[in-house]
Protein backbone atom coordinates (compact mmCIF):
# COMPACT_ATOMS: atom_id res chain seq x y z
CA UNK A 1 0.00 0.00 0.00
CA UNK A 2 1.53 3.56 -1.14
CA UNK A 3 1.63 6.41 1.99
CA UNK A 4 -1.31 8.17 -0.58
CA UNK A 5 -3.50 5.05 -0.05
CA UNK A 6 -2.86 5.01 3.73
CA UNK A 7 -3.49 8.60 3.97
CA UNK A 8 -7.04 8.24 1.69
CA UNK A 9 -7.69 5.73 4.23
CA UNK A 10 -7.11 7.43 7.05
CA UNK A 11 -9.08 9.73 5.94
CA UNK A 12 -11.95 7.03 5.01
CA UNK A 13 -11.94 5.72 8.70
CA UNK A 14 -12.18 9.32 10.29
CA UNK A 15 -15.37 9.70 8.10
CA UNK A 16 -16.86 7.02 8.94
CA UNK A 17 -16.77 7.54 12.27
CA UNK A 18 -17.77 11.19 12.04
CA UNK A 19 -20.82 9.72 10.25
CA UNK A 20 -21.27 7.12 13.04
CA UNK A 21 -21.06 9.76 15.90
CA UNK A 22 -23.54 11.98 14.09
CA UNK A 23 -25.81 9.40 15.00
CA UNK A 24 -28.32 10.57 12.32
CA UNK A 25 -28.25 14.29 12.64
CA UNK A 26 -27.61 16.23 8.84
CA UNK A 27 -23.93 16.70 8.90
CA UNK A 28 -22.82 20.27 7.33
CA UNK A 29 -19.30 21.48 5.60
CA UNK A 30 -17.81 18.35 5.45
CA UNK A 31 -14.90 19.51 2.94
CA UNK A 32 -14.33 22.43 4.83
CA UNK A 33 -14.57 20.71 7.74
CA UNK A 34 -12.04 18.05 6.34
CA UNK A 35 -9.28 20.48 4.67
CA UNK A 36 -9.15 22.73 7.68
CA UNK A 37 -8.28 19.60 10.27
CA UNK A 38 -5.79 18.39 7.25
CA UNK A 39 -4.04 21.47 5.59
CA UNK A 40 -3.01 22.89 8.70
CA UNK A 41 -0.79 20.33 10.31
CA UNK A 42 0.35 19.45 6.74
CA UNK A 43 1.72 22.55 6.41
CA UNK A 44 3.15 22.79 10.13
CA UNK A 45 5.15 19.55 9.42
CA UNK A 46 6.26 20.46 5.65
CA UNK A 47 7.56 23.83 7.31
CA UNK A 48 9.48 22.03 9.46
CA UNK A 49 10.75 19.34 7.61
CA UNK A 50 12.13 22.45 5.08
CA UNK A 51 13.69 23.92 8.67
CA UNK A 52 11.33 26.88 7.96
CA UNK A 53 12.34 27.35 4.54
CA UNK A 54 8.90 28.37 2.43
CA UNK A 55 10.57 27.82 -0.86
CA UNK A 56 11.54 24.42 -0.34
CA UNK A 57 8.60 23.68 2.00
CA UNK A 58 6.66 25.29 -1.60
CA UNK A 59 8.70 22.67 -3.74
CA UNK A 60 7.86 19.88 -1.29
CA UNK A 61 3.96 20.83 -1.36
CA UNK A 62 4.32 21.30 -5.38
CA UNK A 63 2.73 24.67 -4.94
CA UNK A 64 3.41 27.74 -5.53
CA UNK A 65 5.17 30.05 -2.58
CA UNK A 66 2.80 32.76 -3.01
CA UNK A 67 0.42 30.34 -2.74
CA UNK A 68 1.90 28.80 0.36
CA UNK A 69 2.45 32.01 2.11
CA UNK A 70 -1.34 32.61 1.29
CA UNK A 71 -2.24 29.42 3.13
CA UNK A 72 0.21 30.31 5.69
CA UNK A 73 -1.50 33.51 6.19
CA UNK A 74 -5.01 31.79 6.34
CA UNK A 75 -3.79 29.42 9.00
CA UNK A 76 -1.89 32.22 11.33
CA UNK A 77 1.28 30.28 10.77
CA UNK A 78 3.13 33.53 10.13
Amino acid sequence: MTRSNEIADSVERTLDQYFRDLDGEKPGAIYDMVIRNVERPMLEFVLRQANGNQTVAAEMLGINRNTLRRKLTEHRLL
